[in-house]
């Protein structure tokens, strides 16, 4: 059986879980604590992150780029990136804004002052850097409004790879409950059509010791 290595709340493992259940591809979840740096682990993926993605035939995929990259040209009957080169190159950079600027500024350090520092054991939140974290999302979640309000999807007029990236992000937030979706209306449509669909589901049923969701959280229209 085709097995993915991933932790609950990363949305890099969120967005591999997604674009695999949108394959059809099936696949064995094995939660992977990184902090506890296990060798075993170590040895799949020395630099010890998740997702860490195993084929039925050894081949060993880590990094949700690189696993989404592999899935797209190993599997392409379900097309992820778009047609036309112009599509892929959008798809990808609305992709880069998300791992890279928003991760940074925003979902990076929610998960790792709420989540993270509570599970590894390294104290309590930083109450400055989660202040930071909020006037960093406005401005962002406002051009991710802006994008929901003028196209049929995030990357363009097709469901791609943009989308579940965004998607992984936002539902990590969601989990913790740091969106206040009444400022993102465009978003909140958009993603209510993300949480529909039926690779969304192993999602909504996520839970992580000592983190209670909120109500709405697993509510199709929120």
């Amino acid at each position: 059986m085709r097995t993915l290595f991933h932790f609950p709340l990363s949305p890099a493992s969120r967005t591999v879980r997604l674009v695999l259940g949108e394959k059809r591809l099936p696949f064995e979840a094995i939660v992977e604590r990184p902090w506890e740096k296990r060798p075993e682990f170590l040895a799949l993926n020395p630099a010890g992150d998740v997702p860490v993605l195993v084929e039925d035939n050894g081949l060993i995929v880590p990094d949700a780029y690189v696993i989404s990259e592999y899935l797209e040209e190993a599997y392409a009957d379900i097309p992820l990136l778009g047609r036309t080169l112009a599509e892929r190159v959008e798809v990808r950079r609305v992709v880069s804004w998300f791992e890279t600027l928003f991760a940074r500024e925003v979902s990076g350090r929610f998960i790792d002052e709420r989540v993270m520092k509570r599970l590894s054991g390294r104290g309590n939140p930083d109450g400055g850097a989660l202040r930071e974290a909020y006037a960093s999302m406005r401005p962002l979640m406002k051009y991710v409004n802006d994008l929901a309000e003028n196209r049929s999807w995030l990357g363009g007029h097709f469901l791609s790879l943009a989308d579940f990236t965004a998607a992984a992000h936002l539902s990590c937030l969601d989990f913790i409950g740091d969106i206040d979706w009444a400022k993102v209306p465009a978003v909140r449509d958009w993603y209510a059509k993300m949480k529909s669909r039926p690779c969304f589901r192993p999602l909504l049923n996520d839970r992580v010791s000592g983190i209670t969701p909120p109500d709405y959280y697993t509510n199709l229209d929120f």
